[in-house]
């Protein structure tokens, strides 16, 4: 994948279940002290931190090997400590990044990640066509699949970004962690639209017979 500008030191936090994409705005319940920790020091800061998936979500104490090597850097939007002990956040995706180290202490996650750069290799009519394809056959997924709103159309016909469409259409699909990990360490925008048209769309018509 190709890299863009320096590498920067910043907390993170280990996600279950979970995959966040660039211009996602979602809320995350945390519960670990070492998560909880990096989300107060980062709310003093520069309210910045990244956000990657584990392998196993059943991991509890989750060390470098058991995280993926690509997250979102995110921008934490709110703050709110439950009674319980435990904390939920706003977030919002801001950049893919890859992980070059997790440096992890008694009390927090950190990581040196370096941005990531979307990269497109098709000619502006090609990735019309492309997109034309793509978003015809999502709109069919969203017919079929009950577990996604309509209202996700809608907010598609504003999107012109070819990159954010992908995401966007990746993050409504019923996928498995996997699978959305794999869309998010994908940086090639074509890699990225192809399989949504190709492969995931089709398996709806299966499950409404």
């Amino acid at each position: 994948p190709s890299l863009v500008g320096s590498e920067m030191c910043i907390r993170d936090s280990p996600l279950r279940d979970v995959v966040v994409y660039p211009h996602m705005v979602l809320p995350l319940f945390v519960g670990r002290d070492r998560s909880i920790q990096a989300i107060e020091l980062a709310m003093k800061d520069n309210k910045k931190i990244v956000l990657i998936a584990q392998k196993d979500p059943d991991q509890d104490d989750p060390q470098e090997n058991d995280l993926y090597e690509v997250g979102s850097l995110a921008t934490i939007l709110q703050l709110l400590k439950l009674p319980d002990g435990t904390v939920k956040v706003l977030v919002e995706g801001e950049k893919r990044v890859k992980i070059d180290k997790i440096n992890l202490s008694d009390k927090l996650f950190g990581a040196d990640v370096s941005l990531l750069e979307d990269v497109l290799d098709l000619e502006d009519q090609e990735l019309d066509v492309l997109v034309r394809t793509v978003t015809a056959t999502f709109e069919n997924y969203v017919k079929l699949n009950k577990k996604v709103p309509p209202e996700v159309l809608t907010s598609l016909s504003g999107i012109d970004d070819s990159g954010r469409l992908a995401d966007t259409m990746s993050a409504h699909m019923v996928l498995k962690v996997e699978d959305k990990q794999r869309v998010l360490e994908t940086n090639n925008i074509r890699e990225r639209l192809e399989p949504v048209s190709y492969t995931h769309l089709t398996l709806p018509t299966i499950y409404s017979v």
